[in-house]
This record gives C-alpha cells, sequence and structure tokens, in this order.
C-alpha cells in the first residue's frame, strides 16, 4: 500500500496508524488516537481529527482550554475507565462504539466516578438512570446502562469490581427502534433536488448511500483510493465505522454516470490523493458529520417540507427491498457488511465479503423494489 502524507499520522512498526497530536492541541483536549491499521479507513479517522482541529484552531483565543488528562480517586470507577482507555483493547474498538462509550461515560462519571465499584448499590442506579431518562431521554438512559454493565465487566477483569453488577436488577428498557424507509423514487427525487440547489456533492453521496444501503458515515468518507472496477462497474472496498467490519459498496449503472460527473467537475484532470475524501461542500470542504447533516436536510425541507425522515433510513430501506425480493441470509449481510444470518460466526470465518455476493443482494433488491411498488 502506498504511503500517504496526513498531519500528525504515523504508522507503527505493527502496520497500525496512529493520530499523534502536538503538546499544544493536547492541552486543548485532544488526544493520541489509534486509527486501526493503516489503510483508507484509518486515514479517513485522521482526517477526521485534522478537520476536528482546523475548526476548534478557528474558535477565538479567548475560549478556556479543556483539561487534557482526568485524575480520580485510587480504585475509582473513574481511574478503571481511565486505565481501561488506556488498553489494546479499547484501541480495537470500532471508532463508533468508543464515541458510544465516550458518550455514556459523560453520565457515568459525573454520579459514579469518584466512587469504588463495590461502593454502587441498585438503588444508585435505578435512580441515576430515571434520572436520565427524565432529564434527557429513553435513548440515552437505555445506552447509559447498557455502556455501565459492560465497564462493569471491564472492572472486573481489571480487578476494581466483584462480584455481580448492582445494574442486573434494574430494567433497562429499550427505546423503540426507527422503522421508517424511503422509496427509490424518493430518494431520487432527493438527488435530483440536491443537484438543482448545486449541492452536488450531496446528491453523488446520497447516490452512492442509496445503492450501497450505507450508513452516512461510510457514504461521506468515501475515498478515491477505495474505488474499484470491473466489467460490470464501479465498487468501493469499505470498512465500516461503526462495526470495523469490511464491506463492499456498488453502484448502479445511473449512480455511477453522476459519480463519474461528480468526480470530473471536482477533480477535472487532476490526480487527487488516494484518501482524499470524495464528497465536498458547495465551499469545498471535505463532508463532516454535521455539514453533512445540515445539507440533507436543507434538500429534504426543499422537497419534502414536512418530513422527519434521517438519511439512516436508507439503510433500512435496502434491507427492506431485498427481504421482499427473497434475499438470503449470506448476500443480505454481505450486502450490508454485518451479520444478520443465524450462524454469524462460521458466516464471517467461511464466506468473506466478496462483490458478486453483494451484486446477489443488488438484484434482489430490484426485485423487492417492484413487488413493493404493486
Amino acid at each position: 500500500m502506498g504511503k500517504v502524507k496526513i498531519r500528525y499520522y504515523s504508522v507503527l512498526k505493527n502496520g497500525r496508524g496512529y493520530w499523534q497530536p502536538t503538546a499544544a492541541m493536547r492541552r486543548v483536549g485532544f488526544k493520541p488516537t489509534p486509527c486501526g491499521p493503516d489503510g483508507p479507513s484509518a486515514w479517513a479517522i485522521a482526517e477526521d481529527l485534522n478537520a476536528a482541529w482546523d475548526a476548534r484552531a478557528e474558535q477565538p483565543a479567548t475560549v478556556t482550554p479543556i483539561p487534557s488528562v482526568e485524575t480520580w480517586p485510587a480504585g475509582s470507577v473513574g481511574e478503571a475507565y481511565l486505565l481501561y482507555r488506556g488498553t489494546l483493547e479499547w484501541s480495537k474498538k470500532a471508532p463508533r462504539t468508543r464515541e458510544d462509550w465516550d458518550r455514556a461515560w459523560r453520565y457515568i462519571k459525573t454520579t459514579f466516578g469518584d466512587y469504588r465499584a463495590t461502593d454502587v448499590t441498585m438503588p444508585m442506579i435505578s435512580e441515576w438512570r430515571q434520572a436520565i431518562e427524565e432529564d434527557i431521554s429513553l435513548r440515552e438512559a437505555h445506552r447509559a446502562l447498557k455502556i455501565w454493565r459492560a465497564l462493569w465487566r471491564v472492572m472486573i477483569a481489571l480487578k476494581y469490581a466483584t462480584g455481580e453488577d448492582p445494574s442486573l436488577a434494574v430494567r433497562n428498557t429499550e427505546p423503540k427502534g426507527r422503522s421508517a424507509t424511503w422509496s427509490e423514487g424518493e430518494a431520487v427525487r432527493l438527488i435530483k433536488r440536491a443537484i438543482r440547489a448545486k449541492y452536488f456533492g450531496l446528491a453523488a453521496a446520497l447516490a452512492c448511500m442509496w445503492d450501497g444501503a450505507a450508513a452516512p458515515v461510510d457514504a461521506r468518507t468515501l475515498t478515491l483510493g477505495q474505488k474499484r472496477e470491473d466489467e460490470k462497474g464501479i465498487w468501493f472496498d469499505i470498512t465500516r465505522r461503526k462495526t470495523g467490519r469490511d464491506g463492499v459498496l456498488t453502484l448502479s449503472k445511473r449512480s455511477e454516470r453522476l459519480f463519474r460527473w461528480y468526480v470530473q467537475s471536482q477533480f477535472g484532470d487532476a490526480e487527487p490523493m488516494p484518501n482524499m475524501a470524495i464528497f465536498r461542500t458547495r465551499r469545498g470542504a471535505a463532508y463532516l458529520k454535521n455539514s453533512f447533516s445540515e445539507d440533507f436536510r436543507d434538500i429534504r425541507k426543499l422537497e419534502f417540507p414536512e418530513d422527519t425522515r434521517v438519511m439512516l433510513d436508507f439503510r433500512r430501506s435496502g434491507s427492506v427491498e431485498a427481504v421482499a425480493g427473497g434475499v438470503k441470509d449470506m448476500a443480505l449481510s454481505a450486502k450490508l457488511a454485518n451479520s444478520v444470518s443465524q450462524s454469524k460466526k462460521l458466516e464471517q470465518t467461511y464466506v468473506p465479503v466478496q462483490v458478486e455476493m453483494v451484486r446477489l443482494a443488488d438484484e434482489a433488491r430490484k426485485i423487492g423494489r417492484n413487488r413493493l411498488r404493486k
């Protein structure tokens, strides 16, 4: 794999990428971050971190620096969490999983950070979870308790806790899952509206997201280094940000034409870096999470003024089409880059993700799409 030059990014001897901020960056809260195996996924993580630093650096100098190091009492839950974050096991977690842990930790640390694990009781856990549900949301409360239970297992392994987790006696009601979907016609309308409004990067990204049944983060972070092509068309080698699992994102002929047009209009005859993000805002900046969501909401409001559906519903829509078309479990699992079939372990071991298997799911989607129209 060719070398790339990314600020603050280096590759260790074990072949894993690492983002290493300067001392000045650490003083305002940016921490060294493992990016995973050197490659497009690791490069994208480093680029996202650089973009976050650039945005932070543009803020006024009067902003109060964020302490870069937390300190906790010896033997406390906070000390256990800090220790765990420094282990190799933490670095192996997918970036989105680490985000979930850190998000839940905001609630855990304010209540239990200074406590020893053995001093935490079931009534304390129950009241804490209920407060989050009432003050924030059921979804946040469910996530916080879920991460607490995972943290308890870690604390046992690190010898910070003993015995049974007191939270097991607390009911962790799960929020109702989303069920919204988009139809192909609606997706096409969004893409065409984005083109007419000159959100060209968003239009091309949405086309890739629809065809690939991909999560927004996996679509907006595509790079030309991930692009592959054979006699049947363009596809991308991807690694899902949420799970770290390898996958394939295929394009239809219509989306392929839009993609080629966009790349030509964006980069011309210049040879962009393989790790450079493809999809850009109207100002030419690589899409970040917030700008991508904001631009989508702008287009949704123009085309479907009262709608509340989100980009992530594209992924569910692809599953619905494929299932309606009679897709086999393994093909759908390959398409979504997750494990939806019964034999997850065997599937991962003996059925590696292949382009042709993903294309089987694409064909099933076409069949299902026609059935759903009737």
